[in-house]
């Protein structure tokens, strides 16, 4: 049996407003317990004010470390996405979000860090020593992201070309990269909006992507974010099946170049 070791929490010592903008902090009890209560009443607006259906709920690795991906046009998605999960993980998912919108004050930064348990990324001082803190949480915790590679909400609703951000957590990992697709949020509260209105909303989930092969560099990075914009692409139009995906996709992407 292995031997029990006290460690202390990575966060230890920092003041709160550092806390809480840390990629290393920790959630206690307090924080835990009112997450769990968010979640449950995020998920019965969505219900109730949204009709959420959600498609392909069984492509969700069943335990971390795993990355859900998806197209970006609402502050909803994040919401969406995670009412997918089970509740045992409302705690260990992390959403990536903007630390220029998300963290900028005292009061959303208590929000976004207590309530949506959220990371901040910093759009324009995001160096790469982010992205592999980022990285070795994900692997080493384990634990689970929501991540939007487009880096932005689209203004118009379509889906623009993603970043290679991605790549650079999962390049050369087990980790699966779930492709998702939300549709009716940019109609429900699109940017710009202050208040959502009753519109319909749909998820949908395609088969977990694996970059285990993928080379660990600038090539493989880019690879990486083609291949999953091209499943999220393929979800919209409804010709991404609840399949495997065929050879020579994701695992042999760098063995064809």
């Amino acid at each position: 049996m292995d031997n029990w070791r006290l460690q202390p929490a990575r966060d230890l010592g920092l003041p709160l407003r550092d806390r809480l903008r840390s990629l290393r902090r920790e959630s206690g009890l307090i924080e835990t317990i009112a997450r769990l209560g968010w979640w449950s009443a995020v998920r019965s607006y969505l219900a109730v004010s949204h009709r959420l259906t959600i498609r392909g709920r069984e492509q969700i690795p069943a335990e971390p470390p795993f990355i859900l991906v998806s197209n970006h046009t609402s502050h909803l998605d994040t919401l969406v996405l995670a009412s997918s999960l089970r509740r045992q993980l409302w705690d260990r998912v992390f959403p990536i979000a903007s630390g220029d919108t998300f963290f900028e004050t005292p009061m959303l930064s208590a929000f976004a860090a207590g309530l949506l348990n959220a990371l901040p990324m910093w759009r324009h001082n995001c160096g790469s020593h982010a992205l592999r803190e980022l990285r070795l949480r994900l692997v080493s915790e384990p634990c689970a992201y929501i991540l939007f590679p487009e880096g932005t909400r689209s203004r118009s609703g379509t889906i623009a070309r993603f970043r290679p951000g991605l790549g650079m957590i999962v390049a050369q990992t087990p980790v699966p990269v779930v492709p998702c697709y939300i549709r009716g949020a940019f109609e429900a509260l699109a940017p710009g909006r202050r208040l959502p209105r009753p519109r319909k909303i749909s998820l949908r989930l395609g088969w977990p992507l694996n970059f285990a092969s993928v080379s660990n560099d600038r090539e493989g990075w880019n690879a990486i974010a083609e291949r999953v914009e091209a499943a999220v692409r393929a979800l919209a139009e409804g010709t991404h099946e609840a399949a495997p995906p065929p050879p020579g996709t994701a695992e042999q992407v760098t063995a064809r170049r």
